[in-house]
């Protein structure tokens, strides 16, 4: 064999690696440049924002009003606040300043593309999955949070999906390089799905009753198996303090549900029909939990029931048809209202769907439509959802020691025309860009052809 020739064949291949490497850094960082928002450092010196009209959303609005903020926190709020030197000062005269918007329930992070199942990280197999941690599947290079931060997205309440305990949900801010950067709160919810309890055949039902009957108790069955040997399994591992007991192993399963038993965290039962709300509510007071109704279709037809327990709610969606052929066109619309009406702590989320968080504060308008008040509306996607999630203290409203977390609009948020111009995520400067003004931008020089 000739080693020279060996050689230098050898010496080809590493040469055509090594242009084939170069190549693909070089299209990937003209891609980051060209499309990739970049994430925020943190905040390194106070920011005014000066003369804008400031919506606090939980007092009165500010005509002409300055918002200080610091180290990621609002340090003052009014129209004759005191700026120090050192503070970069934005002009937003003729602007408006909102809190940033929080998406109640949503899977953004967690999937990308419907058709590729690699993008898909939602649920696990099996039906009992409580450990299961929505914070650590985030795909922080996600196409659709960028989107979801132009619609005025700040925060999402991330939650996985499948079986009867998905597993915890997690509030994630909408920008940072990891999971770990993005994560404001986990555990924030432990997620249930609470089986049907009405029979209803059809098209996406073709099993006899006795048949669904059966399935539905062997659920029900399954859901208050797990909470016993959960709580059985935790009183046996305190036990083990105790002079004289064994080690049991650890189970990660039933670990996961000791902040839900404590009330440190609530459960989101996701229920939309009567029944399915009346049987959660009821399974809630016996397991002595905290609950939260996620969905709530017919929250409105038990309100007694949830304002008698202090039970809220997180409508979605809006944008739906009617459950039943005999309701009126605008039941789901009208649903906030009712609730709203009766007494009934509730807030509004998207469609759960990623690709569509951004729509959230159209389906908040859409509710002021019929008959939500519009102030309403707007702390429906605001305050409440950081009041029912626990994340008061930190967002919701413009007010001194709140985080920086705030929105620059053109207009109204809940109109279709406003345009969110700029989002500070505790009190980072966030990077505008998005696929959607990219192809905006692109096919706009069509006009020009």
């Amino acid at each position: 064999m000739n080693t020279k020739n060996l050689g230098e064949k050898n010496a080809m291949r590493v040469d055509r690696m090594l242009t084939l490497i170069l190549c693909m850094v070089m299209l990937t960082n003209n891609a980051s440049q060209a499309s990739e928002p970049i994430p925020a450092p943190k905040q390194k010196h106070p920011i005014a924002l000066i003369g804008a009209t400031v919506h606090t959303v939980s007092g009165a609005v500010i005509q002409n009003g300055t918002i200080l903020f610091d180290k990621g926190k609002i340090v003052a709020v009014g129209t004759a606040v005191t700026i120090p030197q050192n503070t970069e000062r934005i002009d937003t005269r003729g602007k408006h300043i909102y809190p940033g918007l929080i998406d109640a329930s949503s899977s953004l992070g967690l999937t990308e593309i419907g058709s590729v199942r690699g993008t898909l990280d939602l649920s696990e197999t099996g039906r009992i999955n409580p450990n299961v941690r929505a914070e650590v599947a985030i795909h922080p290079e996600s196409e659709l949070i960028p989107v979801a931060r132009s619609g005025g997205i700040t925060v999402a309440a991330v939650s996985p999906a499948g079986g009867l305990i998905s597993g915890t949900a997690a509030a994630i801010m909408m920008d940072g390089w990891t999971y770990e950067e993005m994560t404001l709160k986990a555990p924030l919810a432990l997620v249930v799905n609470w089986p049907s309890m009405v029979y209803s055949p059809g098209r996406f039902m073709r099993m006899s009753r006795e048949d669904w009957q059966k399935q539905r108790d062997e659920q029900l069955k399954q859901l208050r198996d797990a909470f016993a040997e959960s709580r059985a399994y935790l009183k046996a591992k305190d036990a083990e303090k105790e002079k004289g007991i064994h080690y049991h192993d650890l189970d990660m399963r039933w670990e996961a549900m000791r902040p839900v038993f404590s009330k440190k965290i609530p459960v989101v039962v996701n229920a939309n029909e009567i029944s399915q709300i009346q049987a959660a509510v009821a399974w809630g007071e016996e397991e002595q939990i905290r609950i939260i109704i996620g969905g709530g279709r017919d929250a409105w037809r038990v309100a007694d029931l949830l304002k008698a327990k202090d039970i809220p709610v997180i409508v979605n969606p809006i944008h739906t048809a009617p459950m039943r052929r005999w309701e009126g066109f605008d039941e789901a619309y009208t649903t906030p209202a009712k609730l709203k009406e009766a007494g009934v702590r509730f807030c509004i989320s998207g469609d759960y769907s990623a690709s569509n968080s951004r729509n959230t504060p159209h389906h908040a308008a859409t509710a002021a439509a019929y008959g939500l008040a519009h102030d309403e509306a707007l702390k429906a996607i605001t305050l409440y959802p950081a009041q029912i999630l626990g994340l008061e203290a930190m967002l919701g409203s413009i007010e001194v020691g709140k985080d920086a977390t705030l929105m620059i609009t053109d207009g109204d948020p809940l109109e279709l025309s406003t345009t969110v111009e700029q989002i500070f995520i505790q009190g980072k400067k966030i990077d505008m860009q998005d696929k959607h003004k990219q192809l905006y931008e692109k096919y706009k020089q069509l006009e020009d052809r």
